[in-house]
C-alpha cells in the first residue's frame, strides 16, 4: 500500500518543499510527519493515517507545489536489496501498485554525493526495463494515460518504489528537462525562460504565436529576448545595459535604454518579461500592475529570493499580486516554480483569465 509522498527539490531547499508540501496537506485535511535532511536533494512526507495517501493522490495538485520539482507516491522504502537480484523485488513492489506504467523512471537525488550513483542506476536501468517489459508492465508504446513508474534510489541496495500521475507530475526524468544551449543564445539564462514555457505553457502553448509582441524588462544581454525572438515575436528589450549585437541585427528586438519600473509601452503587448535583480515584493508589484493597467496579457518573471524565509517570501509576492488584480478586479491566474535553471529564485506565471 502506498504510505508516503516523495518529492524532489533543489539541494538546499528541502525546508522550503518541506513547508509547503505540510501546508498543502493540511489545507486537506491530512496530517504527517516529515524527513527533509539538508542538501539531499528530496523531501519525504508521511501521513499518520496510511489511508490518507489516497486523498492526496487525487486531490494534491503537483502544479501548486513551488519548491518540488516531481511529486511521487511510494510505497516503504525497499531496503536490503540483494547484489545477486535486485530485479525480483522491484518487480514485485512494481506489480503490487499498477498493472501497467506508461513509463519507468529510475532515478537518485540531483546532488553531488548521487553522482557516482547515477553511474550504477544507467548501468541498471536497461536489464529492468527488459525485464518489466516481459512481465507485461510496459508495452512497446505504452498507456500515455498510466501511471509512470519511479524507483528512487539511495543506494544500490535502496529504493523507494512509486508512481506519479501523468499530467500530476513533472514529465521529465528527475524533474529535470534536458534543455541545450544553442551557440546564438546570448547568455545562458535563455535555458530559463524555455523552461518556463514547458513548464507553464506546455510543448505546443497557444499563447506564444508568431506576430505576438513582447517587453523584456531587464533584458541585457538578452538570453530572453533572443528566446522570445527565435519564435518570431517582435520584442522591445529595456535595459541601460548592452545587448548584443547579433540579436539586435535580427531585426525583431529593438533596444531602449530605459529604467525597467518607469518604462510603459505605448500600446498593449502581447507578453511581459522580466528577470530583474530587485527585491521580489517590488518585482511582483511590477508585473501585477502591467496586468491590472492592461499592458501586457501574459507575464513569465523571476523572483529572487532571500536567503531566509523564502516560502514566506513567495507566498508574501502571491498575495501582493492577488491584492493588485482584485482591486483592478482584473482576472488572472497565477503560477509559481522553481525551475532546475532557477537558482536562489522561482520563476512567475501570470495570465488573464478568460471571462
Amino acid at each position: 500500500m502506498l504510505n508516503a509522498l516523495l518529492l524532489y527539490c533543489r539541494a538546499g531547499f528541502e525546508k522550503e518543499c518541506a513547508g509547503e508540501i505540510h501546508e498543502q496537506a493540511g489545507a486537506l485535511e491530512v496530517a504527517g510527519y516529515l524527513k527533509a535532511e539538508p542538501n539531499s536533494g528530496f523531501v519525504v512526507f508521511t501521513p499518520y493515517d496510511p489511508a490518507s495517501v489516497a486523498a492526496l493522490y487525487s486531490r494534491l495538485r503537483f502544479s501548486e507545489l513551488i519548491f518540488a520539482r516531481q511529486l511521487i507516491f511510494v510505497l516503504p522504502l525497499l531496503n536490503g536489496l540483494s547484489p545477486t537480484d535486485r530485479i525480483t523485488p522491484l518487480l514485485t513492489a512494481a506489480r503490487s501498485l499498477a498493472e501497467g506504467y506508461s513509463q519507468i523512471f529510475l532515478e537518485t537525488a540531483d546532488t553531488n554525493a548521487a553522482k557516482a550513483l547515477s553511474v550504477f542506476v544507467r548501468k541498471f536501468a536497461g536489464p529492468f526495463e527488459h525485464a518489466a517489459r516481459h512481465a507485461g508492465l510496459i508495452g512497446d508504446t505504452g498507456n500515455r494515460s498510466a501511471p509512470r513508474l519511479h524507483l528512487f534510489f539511495f543506494d544500490s541496495t535502496a529504493a523507494y518504489v512509486g508512481l506519479s500521475k501523468p499530467g500530476n507530475s513533472s514529465p521529465w526524468l528527475m524533474g529535470i528537462p534536458r534543455l541545450k544551449l544553442l551557440r546564438s543564445a546570448p547568455s545562458r539564462s535563455a535555458l530559463k525562460l524555455e523552461e518556463a514555457f514547458l513548464t507553464f505553457l506546455g510543448d505546443e502553448p497557444e499563447n506564444l504565436r508568431p506576430g505576438m509582441s513582447a517587453v523584456d524588462l531587464g533584458a541585457a544581454p538578452g538570453g530572453w529576448s533572443w528566446q522570445l525572438a527565435r519564435r518570431s515575436i517582435r520584442v522591445t528589450a529595456v535595459d541601460n545595459g548592452p545587448m548584443d549585437k547579433e540579436l539586435l541585427d535580427s531585426g525583431l528586438v529593438e533596444h531602449l535604454r530605459a529604467d525597467g519600473f518607469r518604462y510603459r509601452p505605448g500600446k498593449p503587448v502581447d507578453w511581459l518579461v522580466c528577470d530583474m535583480v530587485e527585491q521580489p515584493a517590488r518585482i511582483a508589484a511590477l508585473v501585477a500592475r502591467w496586468l491590472a493597467e492592461g499592458d501586457c496579457r501574459h507575464a513569465i518573471f523571476n523572483l529572487k529570493l532571500p536567503m531566509k524565509k523564502r516560502f514566506d517570501e513567495a507566498k508574501r509576492c502571491r498575495k501582493i499580486i492577488e491584492e493588485i488584480l482584485n482591486a483592478a478586479k482584473v482576472p488572472c491566474r497565477l503560477g509559481f516554480k522553481q525551475l532546475y535553471h532557477d537558482r536562489e529564485e522561482i520563476t512567475g506565471y501570470l495570465t488573464r483569465a478568460i471571462a
